[in-house]
This record gives structure tokens, sequence and C-alpha cells, in this order.
């Protein structure tokens, strides 16, 4: 998951420690540990999914709070299966080494980016960012509670909720990354299940979310903002 920093650098989050790879692990310059060839599913898409279902059923054996949230978020929420390269987690901060320690303890490598709003570890080949700060905010018990039970290619788990969800992609939004085009179709596939006043509200007047919601007015995906807004279209068969 893409989250630009601020202009200015920041402290480390409160009750995060500094975290090293563990005694073995590669660092993050060195070649990531890779599952055997023979053991990956032909298809990406399919090995992002796996690598989700195995790291959520470890989190969830060990009883950590955590959402899963990205592209698999999305999927599991109904959207198209065309995955992004990563699988994305969200964590509280003040869990982050127990979670660290946990995925350490069932064999996969994690280890500490340049960015201190997230840890990364692999599986199966595979991408998988922890994180700890959404939307510029970190992860509360509050928003993992928001959290909806959802079956990810048959496994359940906690899947961060729509509205949540693309919060976080439009905090994202800046001079230097601003992809509409990737969060357009996530935006007319969630619509139904977004609270959109509340992510007005929240988003106040900032340019880039703005220019998103104009964007999705004009294109009938949502109504405008205000008393006189009308229902969408519906969608032609």
């Amino acid at each position: 998951m893409r989250q630009p920093a601020d202009d200015h650098a920041r402290d480390r989050r409160a009750g995060v420690s500094e975290l090293r790879p563990a005694a073995g692990d590669p660092g993050p310059g060195r070649p990531r540990h890779e599952a055997p060839h023979d053991d990956l599913p032909l298809d990406r898409n399919q090995a992002i999914l796996q690598a989700a279902k195995q790291v959520g059923s470890i989190l969830k054996k060990a009883e950590h709070p955590f959402a899963l949230a990205g592209s698999v978020a999305v999927y599991a929420h109904g959207g198209t299966q065309n995955l992004q390269h990563d699988v994305d987690f969200c964590i509280r901060p003040e869990d982050a080494d127990a979670v660290a320690a946990t995925l350490r303890e069932a064999g996969l490598v994690v280890y500490t980016p340049p960015e201190d709003w997230l840890l990364k570890a692999d599986c199966l080949g595979q991408q998988v960012d922890l994180i700890f700060e959404l939307a510029h905010e970190p992860v509360t018990t509050e928003l993992l509670s928001r959290a909806r039970e959802l079956s990810v290619d048959s496994v359940l788990m906690p899947v961060l909720a729509p509205t949540d969800l693309l919060r976080g992609l439009l905090a994202a939004f800046s001079e230097h990354h601003c992809d509409f085009g990737a969060v357009l179709p996530i935006a007319r596939t969630l619509r139904e299940k977004i609270d959109w006043e509340a992510l007005r509200r929240d988003c106040g007047d900032a340019p880039m979310p703005a220019a998103f919601f104009f964007i999705l007015e004009r294109l009938e995906i949502i109504p405008p903002a205000g008393p006189a807004a009308t229902a969408p279209k519906e969608e032609q068969p």
C-alpha cells in the first residue's frame, strides 16, 4: 500500500520499537526469501490470495487484532480479482512487535523498511505490508472494530470496512501521487457500501479528494453533495 511521506521528517511512532531482521533473516537490501517455484500458484492473483490467507490465519490463531486491507480487501468486498503487487494488513502500533514475533515464529521473514508506518514480510514469495498508520493516523481499536468478518477465498478474517478502505486511498493522494484511475474502479464497485457523506466530511476541503468526488459525480457514480443530491442512475444491464 502506498502512503506518501510528509514534507517534514516525522518522529517514529510511539509504542513501536525499531525492529531488526530476525536472526538468519535477510535485511531489506538482501534477496528476499522465496518459496520453491513448484509450490507457488501459476496465477499471480492466486499467489497473492494464498499469502493473504496464510498470514491472516497466523494472525487469527495468535488472536492479534488486525484487518485485511488493500486490493485483497476490495476483492473480499466483491471487487474484481485484479490484485495489486502485495498484501496489506492493518495492525495497531502497539502490537507491531508482537505481530512481528508471531510471524517470525511461523517461519516468515519480517523486516523494517525505511518508512516508519509499516513493517514488511515475505510469504510464499509475496510481499506483505503490515500497516500501523492509515490515512496519516495510527490504526486504532475503533478502526479495527469496524472491520467485517468476510470470506477471503474460503478463509474467514476481518476485512477493513469499505468506507475506511476508500478513506485511506484518498488520503494517499498528493501532488506527487494522484492516480485516480486506480481508485476509480474501487469506488464504482463499492459505491453502495460506502458512507459517502461521512467520507466527504472526513476529507473536508482537501483538494485531491474534492477533485475525485467531482469526477465521481460527473460519471454519475455518486450524487452531488448537498440537500439537492439525487440518487445515481442505475446501470443498464
